[in-house]
């Protein structure tokens, strides 16, 4: 008997969703959505791009009234139009949400009650613009679906491995009693990749450093198939250089805007999250793509942006590469990390003396269209390219937790 899982995967400035068929055993390789559909919001447009496994597939942009009337029509569009998935709204089995803070109290994958909503709300001060939005979700889902089983995949469980010398900040104790701690981010995709790199490869990478480079960015240190470091902590902030995020800076910087050019808490958050990184260094934009465009017509300020990228990223790598005492395999995925060979290239070229050499032409072949090793034959750390799956890995939780009820 087959389950159909829907999973939604609310951003801040997105919404996707998919339908996964999953039998009665999971497949070693992620299957197809039987639909797929995403919303990207600009303003007050909405831009909806939906297709199903017959080929069937539509774009269209449109002004809508809220956030709320625009994922209604993308989920009612699974059971009604040319590009619907499944014959009603009642062939759904199970619904995955991305939840991307669990806080203090929730890491494993959970059923949605009133009282899960509860917490996660009460940590949403910690991710405002996502928990909120997952939240919204689930209301939207139990207004469409009815009493249909809901689950929670917190971003943040896959990291709670941690030892309590990763996790805890060097301030007062009292901050680690109060929930102020590391608890790391983009799990469900590190997971993934550490799950994945063992299955196509074989149980020899046992210690691996994941690069998760979208337009946010982190990195973790992985020890048979749990995560030891990361480099984001109390939110998505800290760490690496990112699209639009500052990444790690000095603390004193915010005490020195806040005493002496009058920052408010607000302009902070909207400086280092919004005007930073690549598109605050640069100057023009937080898409790797365009960065790179302009640094190859020779535009100084986006070459800057680049090699401070790097510069962080190679820094990063070399710690989580300590707290392992070595590592097996190095893991590029999700957006940048799968699609720039000049990212990957500039990141191994100093790396070499941990033993880590790419094969060149194989790293630049883009688009990869399948996970590969692009790592050199006399290589002694394998480096890999994985493609970022997190929907499959919701939907693989969220098989996982009904079977385990049942």
């Amino acid at each position: 008997m087959t389950m159909k899982v829907l999973v939604l995967n609310s951003g801040s400035s997105s919404q996707k969703s998919c339908v996964y068929e999953i039998g009665d055993k999971l497949p070693d390789d992620p299957p197809s959505c039987i639909w797929e559909g995403k919303i990207e919001w600009t303003d007050d447009q909405a831009e909806f791009s939906i297709k199903n496994s017959h080929g069937v597939s539509r774009k269209d942009q449109t002004s809508v009234g809220s956030r709320e009337e625009a994922v209604e029509r993308l989920l009612r569009s699974l059971w009604s139009g040319a590009t619907r998935g499944i014959s009603g709204a009642s062939d759904i089995d199970v619904v995955g949400h991305r939840v991307v803070h669990g806080g203090p109290r929730y890491f494993e994958p959970v059923v949605v009650t009133a009282e899960v909503k509860s917490a996660i709300e009460s940590v949403s001060v910690f991710a405002p613009l996502h928990n909120r939005a997952e939240l919204e979700g689930m209301e939207i889902v139990t207004k469409l679906l009815g009493p249909v089983p809901q689950i929670a995949v917190f971003d943040t469980g896959f990291h709670r491995t941690m030892p309590l010398s990763a996790k805890t900040y060097p301030g007062p104790y009292e901050w680690f009693e109060q929930g102020i701690r590391r608890y790391g981010f983009h799990g469900i995709n590190h997971q993934y990749c550490a799950l994945r790199a063992r299955q196509r490869w074989g149980k020899k990478l046992n210690s691996l450093v994941t690069c998760h480079l979208g337009n946010g960015c982190s990195l973790a240190a992985i020890r048979e198939g749990r995560s030891v470091d990361t480099t984001m902590g109390f939110t998505p902030l800290e760490g690496l250089m990112m699209g639009s995020r500052s990444g790690s800076v000095d603390p004193g910087i915010l005490t020195y805007l806040m005493r002496h050019k009058h920052f408010t808490g607000e302009q902070l958050d909207d400086v280092l999250n919004k005007t930073s990184g690549l598109l605050g260094i640069s100057g023009i934009s937080s898409d790797m793509r365009q960065i790179l465009g302009a640094r190859k017509n020779g535009n100084e300020r986006a070459k800057l942006a680049f090699d401070i990228y790097i510069h962080r990223l190679q820094s990063g790598i070399g710690a989580m590469m300590t707290v392992l005492g070595g590592a097996d395999g190095l893991v590029f995925t999700a957006g940048v990390g799968e699609n720039s060979p000049e990212v990957r290239a500039a990141v191994c070229d100093k790396l070499a003396f941990f033993g880590l050499r790419l094969d060149t032409a194989k790293n630049a072949q883009s688009p990869l269209d399948e996970d590969t090793d692009i790592s050199a034959p006399d290589a002694t750390v394998r480096v890999l390219v994985i493609h970022a799956q997190e929907d499959w890995m919701i939907a693989r939780q969220c098989w996982d937790l009904v079977k385990t009820q049942s």
